[in-house]
C-alpha cells in the first residue's frame, strides 16, 4: 500500500540540486544528509558546538585537530520540524535549512551572529569539496561578511594589523608567522577552524572563506559570547596552560650566542655582581657536538654539572636550545632513519633543509624528526633526558626552528605519521612541544615551560610559550609587535614575548639603536615574558663559530643602561602581580596581554585601539613606538577611572589623554585605584 508523501519544504529551482536533505537526531547531535554529504552539529561545551561535514560517508572521528578528546558535558535541545533542524546550547542556537545551510543565532534574541553563504545561486554552495585523490579534498567553507564586523586572532603575524578584516592570511607555519586558526569577532562569537591542514583564510568584504588544501572533512568549533567568554570557552576545549613557574616570570638573558661555558658564566656572574635581577639565561644553538645529538660539546662546555650547580646557587635557571633537526653526522641519525621516525617525503630523500654543522666545511642536508609519531617523540625525549635532565637536572628548553624550518617549505612533499603534509603540517609545533611536556610530566616535573618559535591551536596545554621570531630592530618593527602580541593572546596563547630589541642586527654603540632598545625594553618589562635576545652587530656568517655583539644590560652605555636596569627592577617588583595574572590564564584561560575591549567590550572605541593594551586587568600599558617622542597620547576606556602610575594624576575613562613620556618613562595607568608597585 502506498504511503502519502510528506510535504516537502519549498526550495529554489535556481540552485544546482534542490533536493531536500534528511534530518535526524543522533546521540544528542543534529545530523543532516543530502547530496552524498553528511553534516553533524553537536554540543561541545557551554554555549558552543562542533560542526563537521564530509562528502561520501559519515563524519570521521580521530582525525588530527586541536580539540581535546572529550567534549564537556553540556545540556542541549534538538528539534526537527517544518523541514528545518535546530540545536540550542545555552546562548547559541544553530539553525539548518532543508538544503543544509547553517545559521548561528544568539539564543536570547535570535539575532544572527554568523551564517553560511553560497558562493553563487547555482554552484558551488557554502561548502565545496574538490577531490585531490585518496579520499582527500580541497575544502572550502564560506560564511557571510558583515560590514560592521571586526576580526581578531589567527595567531601571530608581522603585517602590523590588529583588526584582521580585509586580509588574506596563509594558514602555514613560518619563522615569525604563526598560523593559529581561531577568530574572535566583534559580532559575539569565537571560531576555531579545527584543521591543521595547510591553507588560508580570506576575510574579505564580500565573504569569509576558510580553505584547506587537502583534508578529509570540514571541522570547526564555534561559541557565542563576548571575547572574554570566548577565551574561557576556547581554552576549556583546547586545554589551558599550566601555571607559569615563578622563575619564568622574571628576566631572561640571552644573545646569539654564548659560545662557551666560560662566556655564559661570566655574564651570569656579572649580573649578580652588579646586583641586577635575573631569573634565566639561555645556552643557544651550536652548543652541541652535532645537530641532533642533543648534548653538550665537551670542548666548549667541559663541566655542565658545575655550571648548573653554580647557576642554581645564583638563583638562575639554565634554558637549553633543542632543535628538531638532525644532521647526517649525528649519532642519532641512523636510528631515526632506520625506524622511520623522520618526516618522510613523497618524492626524493628524507632531507628537509641545508644547515651548517661542526667538523664540515659546508652545509649538510638535515632531516626533522616526526613529532606527530609517538614513538619518535619518546625517542627524542629519551635522548634529551639522558643528556640534559638526568645528569644535570636541566628542565627548561628553547624549542627553536620548530615550524619546522624547511628549506624550501614544500609541505605537499612531506609525509608525517599522522598523515600527508598538506593535511597535518600545521600541527607540528604543538606536537613538538608535546614531546617535552609529556616527557617532563612523566619524570614528575610539575613546573613546565618551553620557549617555542612556532605554535598551533592547543600548544598552550603543553606549556608552550611563543616568541615572535627573527624580526627587525627598528621602531616600525616594534610597533608591529603590539598587534602581533594581542592577536596571539586572542589565539589562546597566554605566554608570549619578543626578542627585546629585535633580532636581526642593532649596534649597541649607535645612539639611535640605543633609543630603540630602551623603548623595547620598557615594552618587554610589561610583556607576559621578559627576555633580552638578538644577533647584535658586528655579526658573523652562520656557522658553529658565530656569535653576535654584546647584548647585556650594561652593553648600551651608561645612560641607556641605567634605564634598562630601572625596568629590570620594575619587573621584579611586579612579579607577584604577573603571577596572579598567570594564574587567571591557567584557571580561566584569560590572556595576560589583553586588548582593551576584552575588559571593556561595551566601549566601541576600545575595539580599534592597537597601540596599547592591558597587562592583566589593572594596568594599562602605552608603549612609546616612535623615535624622539617625549609625549604619548593614549586612549583610556570608558567605564573606569585611570591613574597615571608615575604622577598620580587621575582621569575618567572614555577619552584620550596626552602624558609626558621622556626616555626613561613608559606611560602606565592604574585602573580604578588599583595599587601596584610601579613607582620606586
Amino acid at each position: 500500500m502506498n504511503q502519502p508523501a510528506e510535504a516537502q519544504p519549498q526550495v529554489s529551482l535556481a540552485q544546482s540540486s534542490p533536493t531536500v536533505g534528511t534530518f535526524r537526531e543522533r546521540d544528542g547531535a543534529l545530523e543532516w544528509s543530502g547530496r552524498q554529504e553528511t553534516l553533524r552539529i553537536e554540543p561541545w561545551g557551554p554555549d558552543a558546538v562542533r560542526v563537521r561535514a564530509r562528502l561520501g560517508g559519515p563524519v570521521l572521528d580521530g582525525l588530527p585537530g586541536a580539540l581535546l578528546d572529550e567534549a564537556p558535558a553540556t545540556p542541549a535541545t534538538v528539534k526537527t520540524e517544518d523541514g528545518r533542524g535546530q540545536l540550542t546550547v545555552g546562548a547559541l542556537t544553530v539553525e539548518v535549512s532543508a538544503e543544509g545551510l547553517i545559521r548561528f543565532l544568539r539564543t536570547e534574541d535570535s539575532e544572527e551572529i554568523l551564517a553560511e553563504d553560497r558562493a553563487h545561486f547555482w554552484w558551488p554552495g557554502s561548502r565545496l569539496y574538490t577531490a585531490v585523490g585518496n579520499g582527500h579534498h580541497r575544502l572550502e567553507q564560506r560564511f557571510a561578511a558583515y560590514d560592521d564586523e571586526k576580526l581578531y586572532g589567527l595567531g601571530q603575524h608581522q603585517h602590523g594589523r590588529f583588526d584582521q578584516k580585509g586580509l588574506v592570511l596563509d594558514l602555514v607555519q613560518r619563522n615569525a608567522e604563526v598560523g593559529i586558526p581561531v577568530l574572535s569577532s566583534s559580532r559575539g562569537y569565537t571560531l576555531l577552524w579545527n584543521n591543521p591542514a595547510i591553507g588560508r583564510v580570506e576575510l574579505a568584504h564580500n565573504g569569509t572563506r576558510w580553505v584547506a588544501d587537502s583534508a578529509r572533512q570540514i571541522d570547526y568549533w564555534i561559541t557565542a559570547g563576548d571575547p572574554a567568554d570566548g577565551q574561557r570557552r576556547y581554552s576549556a576545549v583546547t586545554g589551558r596552560s599550566p601555571m607559569l613557574p615563578e622563575w619564568a616570570a622574571g628576566f631572561w638573558q640571552c644573545k646569539l650566542r654564548y659560545r662557551t661555558q666560560d662566556e655564559l658564566m661570566a655574564v651570569a656572574r656579572e649580573y649578580k655582581r652588579r646586583g641586577m635581577p635575573i631569573s634565566a639565561i639561555v645556552c643557544d644553538f651550536f652548543h652541541w657536538t652535532h645537530l641532533g645529538d642533543w648534548k653538550f660539546d665537551p670542548k666548549e662546555w667541559p663541566d655542565p654539572a658545575a655550571m648548573v650547580r653554580e647557576l642554581d646557587e645564583l638563583g638562575i635557571k639554565l634554558v637549553v636550545s633543542v632543535w628538531p633537526s638532525v644532521s647526517p653526522l649525528s649519532e642519532n641519525h641512523p636510528v631515526l632513519e632506520q625506524r622511520g621516525w623522520f618526516i618522510g617525503t613523497q618524492y626524493g630523500p628524507m632531507a628537509h633543509a641545508d644547515w651548517p654543522d661542526k667538523e664540515v666545511a659546508s652545509t649538510v642536508q638535515v632531516a626533522f624528526y616526526d613529532a606527530t609519531n609517538p614513538e619518535a617523540r619518546e625517542f627524542v625525549w629519551s635522548k634529551v633526558k639522558e643528556n640534559y635532565l638526568d645528569p644535570y637536572g636541566i628542565t627548561a628548553f628553547w624549542l627553536d626552528a620548530c615550524e619546522p624550518e624547511l628549506k624550501p617549505g614544500f609541505q605537499e612533499n612531506l609525509r608525517y605519521w599522522a598523515g600527508p603534509g598538506l593535511e597535518v603540517g600545521n600541527a607540528y609545533p604543538a606536537e613538538n612541544a608535546r614531546t617535552f611536556y609529556e616527557g617532563l610530566l612523566a619524570t614528575g616535573e610539575e613546573e613546565i615551560v618551553t620557549l617555542n618559535r612556532s605554535a598551533w591551536a592547543g600548544s598552550q596545554r603543553y606549556g608552550a610559550a611563543l616568541w615572535s621570531g627573527d624580526i627587525g630592530t627598528d621602531f616600525p618593527t616594534l610597533r608591529r609587535q603590539i598587534a602581533a602580541g594581542l592577536n596571539t593572546a586572542l589565539s589562546g596563547i597566554p605566554w608570549w614575548n619578543t626578542d627585546i630589541g629585535g633580532f636581526h642586527g642593532g649596534d649597541p654603540d649607535d645612539p639611535a639603536y640605543r633609543e630603540v632598545m630602551v623603548r623595547w625594553f620598557q615594552f618587554g618589562a610589561l610583556s607576559p615574558l621578559m627576555r633580552l635576545h638578538g644577533f647584535r652587530d658586528p655579526g658573523m656568517p652562520l656557522g658553529p663559530e658565530m656569535t653576535g655583539g654584546p647584548n647585556e644590560v650594561w652593553s648600551y652605555g651608561e645612560e641607556a643602561g641605567a634605564i634598562l636596569e630601572r625596568y629590570l627592577r620594575l619587573r621584579e617588583r611586579l612579579k607577584p602581580y604577573v603571577l596572579d595574572v598567570m594564574r587567571a590564564a591557567h584557571e580561566e584561560g584569560l590572556p595576560v596581554m589583553r586588548p582593551l575591549f576584552l575588559e571593556f567590550p561595551d566601549d566601541q572605541a576600545a575595539w580599534s585601539v592597537d597601540d596599547s593594551y592591558l597587562f592583566g586587568p589593572d594596568l594599562l600599558v602605552a608603549p612609546v613606538l616612535t623615535a624622539g617622542a617625549t609625549a604619548r597620547t593614549a586612549y583610556l576606556p570608558a567605564g573606569a577611572s585611570w591613574t597615571d602610575a608615575w604622577t598620580g594624576e587621575t582621569y575618567e575613562g572614555g577619552r584620550a589623554v596626552t602624558v609626558d613620556a621622556p626616555l626613561d618613562r613608559i606611560p602606565l595607568f592604574l585602573r580604578d585605584g588599583a595599587r601596584l608597585p610601579v613607582a620606586e
